[in-house]
């Protein structure tokens, strides 16, 4: 196996870099163009002008776009997010504290998804225009085309109103609150770590369902994805001399077409974590969880722009590194790529 060529890696991490100040430009750009003025979020709309200006010097809106930029950046590179109208908090403080309960989630969703979604998508392929592929075509296309918050409405409405099988909106119930110290601020392994298993129920019993609804979008693209896959690699000679030789399914799939996959399911799979880090904004919402989508719409309705943009700003970066991580596995897995690049 050839060694791994730094100069692949190298220009990778360009890519990322530019990538990641075409996000800060973007997001800088919005902070300027929207109609909300921050400056009127801070001091309120019937402050007399005099306060109006003081605030706009002491924010820099009073000097040329380029030096914004400037100091936009230079902040961002010590660390200071601005301070959240909403909180009085320093912004990272804020994305500290709500970060956790989103990749929580999300993390919980990923695994459903992937544990779900993988199996049924060569299931579907290896039983092609059986009930189990119609069975997965039907649950991809509904995956598709219903709204994440419908499914979060009706979730809500049979299994914690009607049938109490879950709990309801929140991390836990309220008298649960607080008691479990937070440590990684994932509540799940936090009430683990100090052994408090009635927290880490009634956490699992609050998490399920928007987790499973969570997962079911993003289990659609991958079941779809799957199948696709496996199915190419059904059509290859490989395959054909391991059924002459009497290699059975199971022995197929698993010795054979999996590890072909492999690097088109870790792609998938990243594309996927990203787009539940992003999509869990409308989820939390409904289920009133208490993460980063939560306290973005919840500061956007108040026009507090350094949360909005800091919470957008985290996103995409995270969404790039998975990506990032993706291509970097893509190079390891298939040695075609080492070739390529040596």
């Amino acid at each position: 196996m050839k060694e791994f060529n730094f100069k692949e890696l190298g220009q990778r991490f360009v890519q990322l870099l530019v990538s990641l100040f075409i996000l800060l430009l973007v997001t800088f750009v919005i902070g300027r163009v929207l109609p909300t003025d921050p400056v009127g979020a801070i001091v309120g709309e019937l402050a007399d002008p005099a306060a109006f200006e003081a605030m706009r010097q002491r924010l820099g809106l009073d000097l040329p776009l380029y030096q914004q930029f400037w100091i936009y950046v230079t902040s961002l590179l010590r660390g200071d997010l601005g301070t959240a109208i909403l909180t009085g908090n320093p912004v990272t403080q804020d994305l500290a504290s709500a970060f956790p309960a989103t990749l929580e989630l999300a993390t919980l969703a990923v695994i459903i998804s992937t544990l779900v979604g993988v199996p049924l998508g060569m299931a579907a392929a290896l039983y092609r225009d059986s009930l189990i592929d119609q069975i997965a075509r039907v649950v991809s296309l509904v995956g598709h085309s219903i709204p994440v918050f419908w499914f979060g409405i009706v979730g809500l409405v049979i299994f914690y109103a009607g049938l109490a099988w879950v709990g309801g909106p929140g991390r836990v119930d309220i008298y649960l609150e607080g008691l479990v110290e937070p440590r990684t601020g994932l509540l799940l392994i936090d009430s683990l770590l100090v052994g408090d298993m009635e927290v880490f129920w009634n956490a699992i019993s609050h998490i399920i369902l928007p987790a499973c609804i969570l997962a079911y979008s993003a289990m659609a693209y991958i079941t779809r994805m799957t199948r696709s896959f496996t199915l190419e690699q059904l059509n290859q000679d490989y395959v054909t001399a391991a059924r002459a030789k009497g290699v059975s399914s199971a022995g197929i799939v698993i010795g054979h077409i999996l590890p072909n996959i492999s690097v088109q399911l870790v792609t998938i799979l990243a594309i996927s974590y990203g787009g539940l880090l992003e999509g869990a904004v409308v989820t939390e919402i409904v289920f009133s969880w208490p993460g980063i989508g939560q306290y973005m719409t919840n500061a956007l309705m108040i026009g507090d722009m350094n949360a909005v943009l800091a919470s957008t700003l985290i996103i995409g970066l995270i969404f790039m590194l998975l990506n990032f991580v993706a291509d970097l596995a893509y190079v390891f897995l298939d040695p075609r790529t080492r070739e390529a690049t040596s």
